[in-house]
């Protein structure tokens, strides 16, 4: 029934339309088992590449290199939080312009997977929600049928879909599919009445244009599965018999219909503080997919291309002692096109496979690209976030409250929150133990100027010794790693639950909220800071405490290439390279030691770097930060 009501859509848009539009028509075949292109069997190899993850100087040259490999199509999420990062605040541009790498795709002959969400997963900051949502509605039902949540998907999708309706292949576009929530049969909930809204508000943009599906884990379509949308299965390389046995159990639920693979895994996602990086063997995915193409089954290679989780997009997952893993900046995921875009050698072996099948493109394949090892950069220390003049510049709110806020109740999406109380004067047991419930997820605590240690959400510490003659000033900079974006659909941010020190209560917090998402107030303070050198000592010669900002100016001889940020001998924290939020490093943990710095986003002259270095007490001077040719893992 579904295929006859998008088939009859189909027909009506495509006699409506002026005829100087190049009109497709793409459904599903059920008797047959095939999707259907213009009355022919269609069967699609793609690959994953959600935009938000490479700079859009990369995404043409990325594209190029999907389509050389022999794939008809490329997939992407749709990250509500990027365009809509407040409430009625919209982006459209840069990194945001969904409509430019739409065209980009057209251009490159590729066919686009679109998969809105809402929720998309995607290692992204609370699954690619705006965290706004939690300050606004501080209990809501995110994925069900919470009228609030559908309230605000509709607003959503109102602005989003409408701009991509004329991408539609039914409207002459290239997108022949959109999805339908995304692994909801994981999910804790199992509300099918939302599901079926969502289906239904999907289909008021897409009419028929496109084919709609959805995604799950084998096995889990109970929950997942939507009445008359596809059910597509998303699993990695496996035996012949294993992979024909999730297709069994599809069909006890979807009887006819193409068989789809949404999300065929070529490597995997990594965490902070893992021994080492994800790696696949290249000879299993490559078995798996020829046996799946020539199966007919359709396959979205994901990721084709990983990318980078560029400022603080990355999020975590609810695993581990202490129930919080963050993720890696880098996405690289061992995919055939590694960070950079250069491809790797699973991709020439991908190719081979999917040239068995498929024509081979009237393409290259791509060459690596060039990459410097520019020259060390001496830093200079700016000063601490904790000192009164730097904190009034980087600070974006100062709130007072008889009991800890969270990020949420700030409104603050990213960054670090410090907050201050004063320590009371009577407790004189030797020592005093500080006792934080709930920090989610790392707080540097310090008494007066003293550096005290590290609170961990993901290692368990909650608790730690102050000494009687620190001072009576307690601060906390609590920094947010990442929002939980798999398994628990609000994970708030901050402290949020009671402070101790021993058994007394602390009560009066001031707050200050340092989102660190601006860097026009860095560079106003770099400025004022190097005009007014002469009058403070070289910042050799001064020890870097823990929450201290350091930055370099350089210039570039030669050629602009690409190149990695190497932080070996700092601690954790951010870079910001020319005003661009690069990402966190963390080097003494890993497994991720460099970060890449794309070439777009450098100059001849007058480069600004900056960095926030959250931990690391540097001694009498401060190690420069280094750069590589090749990337650094494990």
């Amino acid at each position: 029934m579904a295929n006859v009501v998008c088939t009859l859509f189909a027909l009506v848009f495509l006699l409506a339309a002026p005829q100087s539009v190049d009109m497709r028509l793409f459904s599903i075949d059920y008797d047959n088992d095939t999707f259907v292109m213009d009355g022919k069997p269609f069967q699609y190899v793609a690959g994953s590449f959600h935009y938000f993850r490479a700079l859009p100087e990369s995404w043409p040259s990325i594209l190029r290199s999907m389509r050389a490999a022999g794939l008809n199509a490329v997939t992407t999420y749709v990250e509500w939080s990027l365009h809509n990062p407040k409430e009625d605040v919209y982006n459209w541009q840069g990194m945001a312009d969904i409509e430019h790498f739409l065209e980009l795709a057209d251009s490159a002959g590729l066919y686009v997977i679109l998969r809105p969400g809402p929720y998309i997963c995607a290692e992204r900051d609370m699954g690619g929600f705006p965290s706004w949502l939690l300050h606004k509605y501080p209990d809501i039902l995110l994925r069900t049928n919470d009228l609030r949540y559908l309230r605000e998907v509709r607003t959503w999708y109102a602005q989003l879909l409408s701009r991509v309706q004329r991408f539609l292949v039914g409207q002459g576009g290239p997108i022949i599919m959109v999805q339908v929530e995304n692994e909801y049969g994981s999910f804790y909930a199992c509300d099918h009445k939302y599901l079926n809204w969502l289906r239904d508000e999907t289909e008021r943009y897409v009419m028929g244009n496109a084919v709609l599906f959805t995604n799950n884990g084998p096995g889990l379509e109970g929950c997942g599965a939507i009445e008359h949308v596809l059910s597509s299965l998303d699993f990695g390389p496996g035996t012949e018999d294993e992979i024909n046995g999730f297709w069994t159990t599809l069909r006890k639920t979807q009887p006819k219909g193409p068989l789809v693979n949404a999300e065929y895994y070529p490597g995997w996602l990594t965490h902070w503080q893992e021994p080492h990086m994800a790696r696949t063997d290249t000879k299993p995915v490559v078995d798996s997919l020829d046996f799946m193409l020539r199966s007919n089954v359709n396959v979205n290679i994901y990721m084709f291309f990983g990318g980078t989780n560029y400022g603080f997009t990355a999020g975590a997952n609810n695993m581990g002692a202490g129930g919080y893993a963050a993720d890696l900046t880098s996405y690289d995921y061992d995919a055939p096109l590694d960070e950079s875009g250069d491809p790797t050698p699973k991709y020439f072996a991908l190719r081979d496979t999917i040239l068995k099948y498929f024509p081979k493109p009237d393409l290259p394949v791509p060459k690596p690209t060039n990459k410097v090892q520019l020259p060390p950069l001496n830093m200079t220390r700016l000063g601490s976030l904790l000192d009164p003049s730097l904190l009034e510049r980087l600070a974006t709110q100062t709130v007072t409250s008889r009991l800890p806020l969270s990020f949420e109740a700030l409104n603050q999406v990213s960054g670090l929150v410090l907050y201050e109380t004063l320590l009371p004067d009577d407790i004189r047991t030797d020592p005093r133990k500080l006792i934080v419930e709930g920090v989610h997820d790392r707080g540097y605590v310090f008494v007066g100027e003293q550096f005290v240690g590290v609170l961990s959400r993901e290692n368990q510490i909650n608790t730690l010794p102050l000494a009687l003659d620190a001072g009576q000033t307690l601060r906390i900079a609590v920094e947010n790693q990442g929002r939980i974006n798999f398994g628990i659909a609000n994970d708030g941010k901050g402290i949020l639950g009671s402070v101790f020190v021993n058994t007394r209560q602390l009560y009066n917090w001031t707050m200050y909220g340092l989102p660190l998402s601006d860097f026009k107030p860095i560079v106003h303070a770099i400025r004022h800071h190097r005009k007014h050198q002469h009058r403070v000592r070289r910042a050799s010669q001064i020890a870097g405490t823990p929450m201290s900002l350091y930055y370099a100016i350089f210039d570039i001889e030669g050629q602009l290439a690409d190149t990695y940020l190497d932080p070996t001998g700092w601690g954790k924290g951010v870079v910001f390279v020319n005003g661009f939020l690069l990402g966190r490093y963390w080097p003494t943990v890993g497994p991720q030691v460099t970060l890449y710095l794309s070439k777009h986003l450098l100059t001849q002259k007058n480069n600004y770097l900056a960095v926030i270095e959250y931990q690391k007490e540097f001694g009498d001077s401060i190690p420069p930060l280094k750069f590589s040719a090749t990337p650094s893992f494990n």
